[in-house]
């Protein structure tokens, strides 16, 4: 084992010197860059459509030097789906204006988190969503929570995040087709609301997730009314 770096779900893994290093990105920092570029993209694709405005409350660390560092163009570029690798990202604002999207940062308190921690609170045409991550180090994040419920993951595999009524069966005809179909799982969480009666469940897959398995899903599991995917980027 080559390191070891503390989140809330426990030690973060390092395969190679390179995941200590960095990752291949725009600078300066691995942290507040590269990391803050993999959250603004995760909620993008979550979104899953044009975003029009979002919101950063940023907390920590983030909040004493977002804009030293360049966390703040880092964020708006992958809210604009740009990745770590983009040329485009010290030019994040000048593109937010082009495309449209209004955006502001606040500081907050978020709870007992990394200090590299970010809610990001994005809306476009139809829909908003609330992603709260940390930036761990290297690249690496983890989502903390996905609006409000307490589920983590952190990107690096193909992920569904799934939200569907709350009754019997529903997991394991998830669990099912995704076996018909293919796919492996190689992580599943769940979690259930107290008030609606619904409940969201992410589903980490070993191998990449076609667009046209997310529409066969919607068909022969008509349970599900929302369906997010994060693919690695």
């Amino acid at each position: 084992m080559l390191g070891e770096k503390t989140s809330s779900c426990g030690p973060a893994k390092y395969e190679s010197a390179y995941e200590i290093i960095g990752p291949i990105m725009v600078g300066p920092s691995s942290s507040h860059t590269a990391g803050a570029v993999r959250i603004g993209n995760i909620a993008r694709q979550l979104l899953n459509e044009n975003p029009l405005y979002v919101n950063f409350s940023l907390m920590g660390s983030f909040a004493k030097t977002y804009q030293g560092h360049g966390t703040d163009l880092a964020l708006l570029a992958g809210v604009l789906g740009l990745t770590t690798m983009d040329d485009g990202i010290p030019n994040a604002k000048e593109l937010a204006n082009e495309k449209g999207l209004q955006y502001e940062f606040t500081k907050r308190v978020l709870g007992s988190y990394h200090p590299n921690t970010v809610l990001v609170e994005l809306t476009g045409p139809s829909r908003t969503v609330k992603v709260l991550a940390s930036s761990l180090g290297g690249g690496k994040v983890e989502v903390q929570e996905f609006n409000d419920y307490p589920l983590k993951f952190s990107g690096e595999r193909p992920t569904l995040v799934i939200r569907h009524t709350d009754k019997k069966g529903v997991i394991a005809d998830l669990s099912g087709f995704l076996y018909q179909n293919g796919y492996n799982i190689a992580r599943m969480a769940n979690e259930r609301s107290k008030i609606n009666g619904e409940a969201i469940t992410i589903c980490e897959i070993d191998n990449k997730l076609e667009e046209t398995f997310l529409s066969l899903l919607k068909k022969e599991i008509p349970i599900i009314n929302e369906i997010g995917l994060v693919q690695t980027k």
